[in-house]
């Protein structure tokens, strides 16, 4: 058997848009008729650009291959044009094209992912999911009220949800570490009370940032929202500076998470040596794939730290991450987004009850991808899968950040 075929889907998810502008989707098939598909959560350069980058992936490194030797691949991708350094793009590629290959496996074995990973460990996973707005709740006002927040948080946990995320102290920008305004952190602890009130103790809370903040600006904000409990605060600090995070682990009472940006083992490894989180958040279409991830999630073991993969992307990515998950004994919970695209995608093919992702028993990934659904709504804008605010932060007004990327904003 060998890979003999390359497709590439982009779709762009309708309204609201949870989950990025659009999904990259890799269709490999090979030479017995076998298909796999992967997702590449890659959003650094365009769709099309994109799409020359796994095509040449494809065509230089697994075309002709047989599809078991994953690590013969990976040396290969890893190690192209003299880097063997981690290459956002490249293994952004690399990781869908990857996702596709287990895909082809479990197929041909006739076996899901995790029983070609170790085996299964767990029988279901405990599943988070973002706060977004209620069909009732009024936008931008929604990402700077405590109180809608709170209606949100408490719809999931009605659902049997145990924890939700928000992230209230205002947009990403490409300026780097800032310190948080006080309305900002003023903000961001009201939405803690407010949310902690609406579900007590039935909910954890996880608290992201987007890396947005200077060290002391991130000690400042972590300290204000300890006496809430978080279960995490999410990316404090740019993810690039390690030493930086390890300091914020340090100063604040909040276990930190890190990880979505983040792309193989080789930048993972340093966060767990110097202690700078113990909570990792592996993007499977980025951080390498579903075998890379589980080389993150054992090293991980070694330093009792736990996985929680990350979910801004579409519904192959979270099948991904699902298999990964039932293999790993310390996976602490899995992002969702329960959308009506999201699931129809798939064919309603993997569920969530009470607040728990079931297993899914078909082979491979265990999913069913709907392409006609897929090739219906092509993505015809100009922005990327995520975009960072260039402005500056407003240190007067209200610094709104909207949850993301909605395919109206460009």
């Amino acid at each position: 058997m060998k890979l003999a075929d390359l497709d590439i889907i982009v779709t762009a998810p309708p309204a609201p848009g949870w989950g990025g502008r659009y999904w990259i989707i890799p269709k490999v098939t090979t030479d017995t008729g076998i298909t796999g598909y992967g997702e590449c959560y890659a959003s650094s350069v365009g769709p099309e650009a994109m799409k020359a980058v796994i095509r040449d992936v494809f065509e230089r490194h697994m075309e002709g291959e047989n599809p078991e030797n994953i690590e013969l691949m990976f040396r290969r991708v890893y190690s192209s044009g003299f880097t063997q350094r981690p290459d956002l793009t490249v293994m952004g590629a690399w990781s869908g094209l990857e996702i596709a290959c287990w895909d082809i496996l479990g197929k041909h074995r006739d076996r899901p992912v995790h029983a070609l990973l170790g085996g299964r460990v767990h029988d279901r996973i405990r599943a988070y999911s973002y706060l977004y707005p209620l069909p009732h709740h009024t936008e931008p006002q929604y990402w700077i009220d405590p109180d809608m927040a709170a209606e949100s948080a408490l719809d999931l946990a009605d659902k049997g949800y145990t924890a939700v995320k928000f992230d209230p102290a205002g947009p990403y920008t490409i300026r780097g570490g800032h310190s948080p305004a006080m309305l900002d952190i003023d903000r961001s602890v009201a939405f803690c009370k407010a949310i902690r009130a609406a579900v007590g103790s039935r909910v954890d809370l996880l608290f992201g940032t987007h890396g947005q903040f200077s060290t002391g600006g991130a000690i400042r904000l972590g300290q204000a929202i300890e006496p809430y409990l978080p279960l995490w605060y999410e990316e404090p600090v740019p993810p690039d500076n390690v030493e930086a995070m390890a300091a914020v682990a340090r100063a604040v009472r909040v276990p930190v998470a890190t990880g979505e940006r983040l792309t193989t083992k080789a930048e993972f490894a340093p966060i767990l040596r110097a202690g700078a989180a113990n909570i990792l958040q592996p993007a499977l279409g980025r951080a390498g794939g579903i075998w890379e991830a589980r080389k993150i999630a054992t090293l991980a073991e070694v330093y009792n730290a736990q996985i929680a993969p990350h979910l801004y992307a579409g519904p192959v990515e979270w099948a991904a991450n699902i298999q990964l998950c039932a293999a790993c004994p310390n996976v602490l919970m899995a992002e969702t987004i329960d959308t009506p695209f999201h699931m129809a995608l798939i064919k309603h093919s993997i569920t969530i009850e009470d607040g728990y992702i079931r297993l899914p028993d078909a082979p491979g990934l265990g999913i069913e991808i709907d392409e006609d659904l897929a090739r219906a709504h092509p993505f015809t804008r100009t922005g990327l899968h995520l975009q960072m605010q260039e402005a500056p932060l407003s240190y007067h007004g209200e610094n709104i950040f909207s949850g993301g990327a909605p395919p109206s904003i460009d």
